[in-house]
C-alpha cells in the first residue's frame, strides 16, 4: 500500500485519534471551515462533509459556522449557493442522526467582488455580526484597511482569517498590530501551531500567541488529510495552554446562534 493510500485509510482507533478525543471541546464552536459540499475547495460531496464532521465531533466540536470561499475568480459564491449547500447538508445531518449544528456564513476574499457586496450590504455575516475576510497568500491587498473600515461602517465586526499565513507580514510584524489597532479581529488556524504550513508560519503563529493577538480559532478544515493532521496536532500539542495568552471568543458565539442557523438570502 502506498503512502497516500495508507494515509486515507487510517483506522479511527489510531493512537492520535484516541489521544485527541474531546480536547477541543473548550472552544465550543469551529468558526472557520469548508464543510459545505461542492461549492469550493473543501468538501466535494455530502459524504465528504459527513466524514469531516464526524472527525471533528471526536475532537469535541458539535457546532460549526461554515465559511465557504467567496472569491471572484475561483469560487463566486452567493448567499443563494451557500444556502442551497447548507440546506442539503442540514437535511443529511438530520437523516444521519448526527447531532452537529451548522450555521452559514462565508470567508470573503478581499478582491474586486467584495466592494459591491459591501455597497449592497450583502455580505455573508456570521452569528454575532462578524464578517470573515482573507487576502491572497501571494501579495498584500491594498484595500485591507479600507475593507475593514467599510465593514465596520455597516455595523459588523471584521475578522482576518489566518494572518500567520501571510508570508509578506513575517518580516513586518508591526502590520499585525496595525490591523488589530484598526479594530479587526484575528483568527488562528489550529494547524498553524505545527509545521503543516511551514516553519515560518508556525513561528509567526506562536509569536502572535505569545503576544496575545488572537481572538478566534478555527480549523479551516478542507479535506481528510487536514483532518488527520489536526488529530495529530491536538494529540501532540498543548493547545489549550498555548491559547491561554489570548482572549479567545469562540464560546461567546453560542450566545448568538440560537435561531440563526442560516444566512438570509438577499
Amino acid at each position: 500500500m502506498g503512502f497516500f493510500s495508507s494515509l486515507f485509510n487510517r483506522k479511527k482507533d489510531d493512537k492520535e485519534v484516541v489521544r485527541s478525543m474531546g480536547k477541543l471541546s473548550f472552544l465550543e464552536v469551529d468558526m472557520h471551515n469548508h464543510l459545505l459540499p461542492g461549492i469550493d475547495d473543501g468538501a466535494q460531496t455530502l459524504e465528504d462533509s459527513l466524514e469531516l464532521i464526524r472527525g471533528l465531533n471526536t475532537l469535541g466540536f458539535n457546532k460549526y459556522i461554515c465559511t465557504p470561499h467567496v472569491m471572484a475568480d475561483l469560487y463566486p459564491n452567493t448567499k443563494s449557493t451557500i444556502q442551497a449547500a447548507y440546506t442539503s447538508l442540514e437535511e443529511t445531518l438530520q437523516n444521519s442522526k448526527n447531532k452537529a449544528v451548522i450555521f452559514s456564513a462565508a470567508e470573503h476574499m478581499i478582491d474586486e467582488q467584495i466592494s459591491p457586496l459591501i455597497d449592497k450590504d450583502n455580505l455573508c455575516v456570521m452569528p454575532g455580526g462578524y464578517v470573515l475576510i482573507e487576502m491572497s497568500y501571494l501579495a498584500e491587498s491594498n484595500a485591507l484597511f479600507k475593507t475593514i473600515m467599510d465593514i465596520q461602517n455597516l455595523g459588523y465586526k471584521p475578522i482576518l482569517a489566518h494572518p500567520e499565513r501571510y508570508n509578506y507580514y513575517h518580516y513586518n510584524f508591526d502590520m499585525y498590530k496595525q490591523i488589530k489597532d484598526a479594530g479587526c479581529l484575528l483568527q488562528l488556524n489550529l494547524l498553524s501551531i505545527s509545521r503543516y504550513y511551514g516553519t515560518e508560519v508556525k513561528v509567526a503563529a506562536l509569536t502572535m500567541l505569545k503576544s496575545g493577538m488572537y481572538d478566534f480559532v478555527g480549523t479551516d478544515l478542507h479535506h481528510k488529510k487536514q483532518l488527520f493532521a489536526l488529530q495529530d496536532v491536538v494529540a501532540k500539542y498543548p493547545v489549550r495552554d498555548l491559547l491561554r495568552t489570548c482572549t479567545i471568543l469562540n464560546p461567546t458565539l453560542l450566545d448568538h446562534m440560537e435561531g440563526n442557523n442560516s444566512i438570509a438570502v438577499g
